[in-house]
C-alpha cells in the first residue's frame, strides 16, 4: 500500500458519522462565506444527555441500559428527532443524526430544530413487557428535555407507534393530563396522524419522481433495488410497483433476494412475516446487502443504516439515481465517486424528510385537536417535498454543485438567517 493510500485508509477509519457530517457542513458553508462564529455554533451540539438506567427483566435479573438524547440546534423552533433502539447506538452517531435533523428541517422549511436519541439495546430480543419497561424508564429519564414546546421525539430504527404511545403515556402521567403533542408517530387512536407511518417512504418516492423527470427516466420502465424493508423500504417498494416500476431486489439486515423479472411484494412481505427474514425465499436468488447495492438497476434506494456506499464499492454502483432513504448511507468519498460517475444522488436531508414533515403535520393536528384526511396529508406532503426538491435542484445548478451540497447550502443559509434575526443571547 502506498503511503498516501495508507494515510487515506487511516483517515477513513478515524472518520465518524459526526466527523463526516461536519466535513460536509464546512464544504457547503464555504459557498456562503459563513462567518467563523456561526460555523462554531452549528458544528457543536447544544445539549447532550446520557443516562444509564436499570430495567428488571422477565427472569428477575437487572440489566442496565444506556440512553441518549441530543439537541443540536433550536434556533428555528423546538427540537425534533427520532428515537433509535439498536445495538450500535452511540453518542457520536446521535450527535450526527441530530445535526442532520437540523439541516433536514431547514431544507423543507419545517419550523423545528434538530434532535436525536436512542437506547443501546437489541429490541428484537426483548419481550413486550421488557420493551415497555425500558421505554417508560427511558422516557422518564429524558422527560427533563422533552415536551410539546421543547423537544418532540418520533420513531426511528427499532421503534414504532407502540413505543411512541408508551412514551406519550409516561410523559402524560408525569404531567397529570394527556399531552399528545409531546410525541409524533403515535397511533391514530390516541392523536396520531393518518399517513405518518408511510410518510418517510412516500417522501422518498416523491423525490424519486422528481429526479426521474430531470433524468428522463420513465418510472414505468424503471428497475429498482431497495436495501432495507422496514417502513421506509417497504413503502417505497409498494409505491414504485403501483407506479409501474419493477422492484428487482430488496433486503433485510441478514441479506436480500434478487429476481431479474421482478419481485412479488405481497409474497415477499408474507414470507418475511412468517420467517422473520428473507433467507430461503423461493421467488429469487439470495444476495448479500453489499451485492445488492451493486446490481444493475435504474434506481437504488439505500433505506437501511449508515455508511453503506463507500470508497470501496461506490465505483460499482450501476444506478442512475441513488435515493437516500436512510440517514447517512453514503460516506463523503463514496459520494464523491458517485458524483464523478454522473449518478444523481438525492441526499438524505431532502430524500427522507417526508417523515419529519408529516410529524410536523401530526404535531399541528395534536395541538389543534383537529385532524386531517389522508388526502390532505398526502397532498400537503407532496407539495412540500416537490417544492423542496426543485429548490435544491435549482441551487445545485446555480452554484454548479451536486444535490447534497446544494441541500446543505439551502439548509445552512436558513439556519444562519434565524441566528442573524434572533441574535445571540445575551
Amino acid at each position: 500500500m502506498h503511503k498516501q493510500d495508507a494515510q487515506e485508509s487511516a483517515c477513513r477509519t478515524a472518520l465518524s458519522l459526526f466527523d463526516m457530517t461536519v466535513q460536509m457542513f464546512h464544504s457547503a458553508a464555504d459557498y456562503l462565506s459563513l462567518e467563523p462564529g456561526i460555523r462554531k455554533i452549528l458544528t457543536h451540539c447544544h445539549r447532550e444527555f446520557v443516562v444509564n438506567f436499570p430495567v428488571v427483566m422477565d427472569d428477575g435479573s437487572i440489566e442496565v441500559f444506556t440512553g441518549y438524547r441530543v439537541h443540536h440546534n433550536t434556533s428555528r423552533g423546538p427540537a425534533k428527532g427520532g428515537l433509535r433502539y439498536h445495538p450500535h447506538v452511540s453518542l457520536d452517531d446521535v450527535r450526527a443524526l441530530a445535526m442532520l435533523m437540523t439541516l433536514k428541517c431547514a431544507v423543507v422549511k419545517i419550523p423545528y430544530g434538530g434532535a436525536k436519541g436512542g437506547v443501546t439495546c437489541e429490541p428484537g430480543k426483548l419481550s413486550k413487557r421488557e420493551l415497555q419497561a425500558l421505554t417508560r424508564r427511558y422516557a422518564s429519564e429524558i422527560s427533563l428535555l422533552i415536551g410539546p414546546d421543547e423537544d418532540i421525539p418520533a420513531p426511528d430504527v427499532g421503534t414504532n407507534a407502540q413505543v411512541m404511545a408508551w412514551i406519550m403515556d409516561t410523559y402524560s402521567m408525569h404531567q397529570g393530563f394527556s399531552v399528545p403533542g409531546v410525541i409524533t408517530g403515535k397511533p391514530v387512536e390516541i392523536g396520531g396522524s393518518i399517513g405518518r407511518e408511510e410518510a418517510t417512504g412516500r417522501g422518498v418516492f416523491i423525490t424519486i419522481e422528481e429526479a426521474a423527470k430531470v433524468r428522463g427516466i420513465e418510472l414505468e420502465k424503471a428497475r429498482v433495488v431497495i436495501q432495507g424493508m422496514g417502513n421506509v423500504g417497504a413503502t417505497v417498494a409498494k409505491l414504485m410497483i403501483q407506479r409501474g416500476a419493477t422492484v428487482v431486489a430488496i433486503s433485510k439486515s441478514q441479506g436480500g433476494v434478487y429476481n431479474a423479472e421482478g419481485l412479488n411484494l405481497d409474497q415477499v412481505l408474507e414470507y418475511v412475516a412468517e420467517n422473520k427474514s428473507l433467507a430461503g425465499y423461493p421467488g429469487g436468488e439470495a444476495v448479500t446487502n453489499q451485492e445488492l447495492l451493486e446490481l444493475e438497476c435504474d434506481i437504488l434506494v439505500p433505506a437501511a443504516l449508515e455508511n453503506q456506499i463507500t470508497r470501496e464499492n461506490a465505483d460499482k454502483i450501476k444506478a442512475q439515481i441513488v435515493a437516500e432513504g436512510a440517514n447517512g448511507p453514503t460516506t463523503p468519498k463514496g459520494d464523491q465517486i458517485l458524483n464523478q460517475k454522473g449518478i444523481l444522488v438525492i441526499p438524505d436531508i431532502l430524500c427522507n424528510a417526508g417523515g419529519v414533515t408529516v410529524s410536523y403535520f401530526e404535531w399541528v393536528q395534536s395541538r389543534d385537536a383537529y385532524f386531517w384526511s389522508i388526502g390532505e396529508v398526502n397532498a400537503r406532503l407532496k407539495e412540500i417535498m416537490t417544492a423542496s426538491f426543485k429548490e435544491v435542484y435549482q441551487i445545485a445548478g446555480r452554484y454548479g454543485v451536486d444535490m447534497r451540497k446544494a441541500a446543505y447550502i439551502l439548509a445552512i443559509d436558513r439556519v444562519k438567517s434565524a441566528y442573524e434575526l434572533r441574535g445571540i443571547y445575551p
